[in-house]
């Protein structure tokens, strides 16, 4: 009985050593780590973490940059983490699981962290998330690499969607869906077609538009106009200023990339004859899935 108990005892200590992994996953960034598996890391990164976590919620920007690689912090980082804590009347990171790993044969130690957030702004905005975040430790012990992913809570006052697209025909496939911000650059190109058009650059200012663009003016004209024919654009004009107040890039949810860009603006026209054209304006611009103007509705205020 006494050698069976110990053989029982032998055998679940052998199973428990052959089944007890030093490392596991795989990292599949292409590079000199590739394939490589990852192993637990140094509590000491746990700790400093949790210190790290508690002078960001204490807005103790002098402590908490301390923590960060300068290089990783670049040229405006001290400037951009100080206006960052001081825009907030309070703000809470609270981690639940902190995970520290490294990749075999590696100094850095990347931590994993999961963690509630709540952000009390100055303006009176409000925002509560659910993090899980990655900070990169190099062999000093300072973070020099950081990515965040994020669930926001219903009670935030912003969401990444709302509105209703109903559109003209009520039928329509996406009616009662709602509106997504879109990220193809739209802002982007916006902000360089009002470059160029200031600039009267025409060579340049018809670059983002299709080879075909209907045009829908304020006073109700509706225009076909080819690439081609938009060479006369600045013809008539002395100067132009065409200066937004705003641009919002949306799309409906659930579809293609086809997006429109809602451009709220003031412009001014000069003429060569002297005459004067001002107008505040309401622009929607739709992008296809080139990312090219297709067409352009404009509604217009006299001053």
């Amino acid at each position: 009985m006494k050698r069976i108990l110990i053989f029982l005892i032998t055998l679940s200590l052998s199973l428990s050593m052959y089944n007890c992994n030093n490392s596991a996953g795989v990292n599949l960034i292409k590079g000199e780590d590739y394939e490589k598996s990852y192993s637990m890391g140094n509590d000491i990164m746990t700790s400093k973490l949790q210190k790290l976590s508690k002078a960001y919620s204490n807005k103790d920007s002098e402590t908490l940059l301390k923590y960060y690689d300068e290089d990783f912090l670049g040229e405006n980082g001290v400037e951009d983490t100080v206006n960052w804590l001081e825009s907030m009347d309070s703000i809470s990171m609270n981690p639940y699981v902190i995970i520290p790993i490294k990749i075999q044969g590696e100094d850095e130690t990347k931590v994993l962290a999961w963690s509630k957030e709540e952000r009390h702004y100055k303006n009176g905005s409000y925002e509560k998330l659910d993090l899980m975040e990655y900070f990169s430790f190099n062999s000093d012990g300072k973070v020099d690499g950081f990515r965040q992913w994020k669930t926001i809570d219903s009670s935030n006052f912003g969401k990444s969607y709302g509105g209703k697209f109903i559109g003209r025909n009520p039928e329509n496939e996406y009616n009662g869906r709602p509106l997504v911000f879109s990220d193809r650059k739209e802002v982007d190109i916006i902000e360089k077609l009002v470059k160029d058009y200031n600039e009267m650059n025409i060579e340049e200012f018809v670059k983002p538009f299709s080879d075909q663009t209907v045009l829908n003016t304020y006073d109700g004209k509706r225009l076909k106009m080819k690439k081609s024919e938009m060479s006369s654009l600045f013809d008539d004009y002395k100067s132009v200023n065409w200066v937004p107040y705003s641009i919002v890039p949306l799309k409906i949810y659930d579809t293609d990339a086809a997006s429109a860009v809602q451009v709220m603006s003031k412009e001014t026209r000069v003429f060569k004859n002297g005459k004067v054209w001002e107008k505040e304006l309401f622009e929607i611009f739709y992008l296809n899935l080139d990312g090219k103007i297709t067409s352009m509705t404009q509604f217009a205020r006299d001053f």
